[in-house]
């Protein structure tokens, strides 16, 4: 039986991360969790490890994509088989975790990304819809990365994928940079449909104008 671990980045989450880890732990006990606390100013740490999670810490706020990263680490170094990467904030579903990894599980693909625009019920804020989604899809095609969602952080891959996809963005710009190198590796990639319940985080424009920036300005910097 495979070993898979979720990651989970969290930043001042303790609103929702307790329940976050007993919706997973309920989906498979046999999931590994690990929190990785990235600088929160509030107990979401504690929280988490009550909750009966792995929690490692960065001292100060680096970024979700370098919470990944560290989290992604600790699972290779303790044998996981496949990584998940999986929100804090609750607006992912824990039970889909075994549909995204099936195709990982059945040796059919190296990395599995999810996909809110495969599901039949979309339900997504105007600005993503209309903006920030078109954006992000036109700049993966420029550069060859094709997938019908491409700004979902609902993934899962084997550990051996994970020298392909290394990405070096720290904060949100990293969900663009792993796609493109899976594409440019040549990965077996597969899409999964995905439910996404939106919360207020990461709805701003500002914050989605920075992801482009860095998507952009990272690909002429490699």
């Amino acid at each position: 039986m495979s070993s898979v671990f979720v990651i989970i980045p969290a930043y001042n989450e303790v609103a929702s991360i307790t329940e976050v880890i007993r919706d997973i732990a309920a989906a498979d006990n046999a999931y590994r969790i690990v929190v990785v606390d990235d600088g929160s100013t509030d107990t979401t740490a504690l929280r988490a490890k009550e909750a009966g999670a792995v929690v490692l810490r960065h001292i100060v706020n680096r970024g979700q994509g370098a919470a990944l990263k560290t989290g992604s680490e600790y699972a290779i170094l303790k044998g996981a088989d496949i990584i998940v990467h999986f929100d804090a904030d609750g607006q992912f579903v824990a039970r889909e975790i075994k549909a995204v990894i099936a195709p990982l599980v059945n040796n059919e693909a190296d990395i599995v990304f999810g996909s809110r625009l495969l599901q039949k019920n979309l339900n997504m804020p105007w600005l993503k819809r209309r903006v920030f989604l078109p954006l992000a899809r036109l700049l993966h095609v420029f550069f060859g990365a094709r997938l019908s969602d491409p700004q979902a952080g609902f993934r899962a891959f084997r550990r051996e994928a994970f020298a392909d996809i290394g990405w070096r963005q720290d904060r949100m710009a990293h969900c663009s940079e792993i796609i493109f190198n899976a594409f440019h590796n040549k990965l077996r990639i597969a899409e999964v449909p995905i439910t996404v319940i939106y919360r207020e985080f990461g709805q701003k424009f500002s914050g989605g104008l920075k992801i482009v920036k860095d998507m952009f300005l990272d690909s002429f910097t490699k």
